[in-house]
């Protein structure tokens, strides 16, 4: 399990769901890291290194943030995630909270399926160093400039060869599960999650070539710091600064994202609550 640390009652219905698998004779991992600041849950813990191997399912109790934490965890051990929601509208949580004892139930019967997501591969090159940073995202890779009032030169590579250089706010490689992130504030386009694809959208370019770019996911993209200096950010979380010269390369993963599903939650139908659309 992966919990939400900060969140309210996700710590107790996570020892609630814990003692009932426990119960039902299964074995239940919390990495310690959670368990930090979720002390009821100590029983569980285990080292991160530990968490994947063997397992059955992950289980996110949170929203969409915490969901992309569980698959980072396991995604490199194709192991399904299955997503309660304590978050707001979530994209890629499905059970709610007073539904997660049916779930299990359905999952440890066999009656969901499971949806494949595309991942980035992400290679982070910093100077003096042929790789820094090897990370799996859900999401999508961002570098955006560090300071308020300026923009920064970013260089765009595909499939090593240079494309265009913006100067930019950020720009942003998202997978179609993405598209409906960062990317979507940013004028990108809303992409079937089920597709597999890369999406190259800058913000705010001082540039009159402003389009976002949907390639091929055999295709790769590089982000090359030109002048100034950029934060790195991997499905929202902050990987430090780049500098001219540093770049990140982005790919299709090498493991898709297992995420249970069991039907209730259509892609269509949460774009349609989030932005009030009619059917009529």
């Amino acid at each position: 399990m992966i919990v939400h640390q900060r969140r309210p009652g996700t710590a107790a219905l996570a020892a609630e769901m814990a003692r009932w698998l426990t119960g039902a004779g299964h074995a239940v991992r919390v990495p310690t890291a959670d368990v930090a600041g979720c002390p009821e849950l100590a029983e569980w813990a285990v080292e991160a290194e530990g968490l994947a191997a063997g397992l059955d399912l992950a289980v996110s109790i949170g929203g969409d943030g915490t969901m992309l934490r569980a698959v980072h965890a396991v995604v490199d051990a194709g192991v399904p995630v299955m997503g309660v929601n304590l978050g707001h509208l979530g994209y890629l949580t499905e059970v709610e909270p007073n539904r997660w004892e049916e779930a299990l139930e359905r999952f440890f019967s066999g009656a969901y399926r499971v949806d494949e997501r595309m991942t980035l591969d992400v290679e982070v090159h910093r100077q003096g160093a042929d790789l820094t940073v090897h990370r799996a995202a859900l999401n999508d890779a961002v570098v955006e400039k560090l300071e308020a009032g300026h923009t920064v030169r970013l260089g765009v590579f595909i499939d090593e060869r240079p494309f265009v250089s913006y100067a930019a706010d950020a720009v942003i490689v998202a997978t179609p599960t993405g598209s409906t992130a960062y990317n979507l504030s940013a004028g990108g386009p809303i992409m079937s999650p089920l597709l597999s694809a890369l999406v190259v959208t800058p913000v705010a370019p001082h540039l009159l070539f402003d389009r976002s770019m949907v390639l091929a996911p055999g295709e790769s993209v590089r982000l090359e710091v030109l002048s100034g200096q950029a934060a790195l950010a991997i499905d929202g979380q902050t990987f430090g600064r780049l500098e001219p010269g540093e770049f990140l390369l982005c790919r299709a993963g090498p493991h898709a994202a297992k995420l249970v599903s069991f039907g209730e939650h259509d892609f269509r139908q949460i774009l349609r609550a989030k932005f009030g659309l009619s059917s009529g």
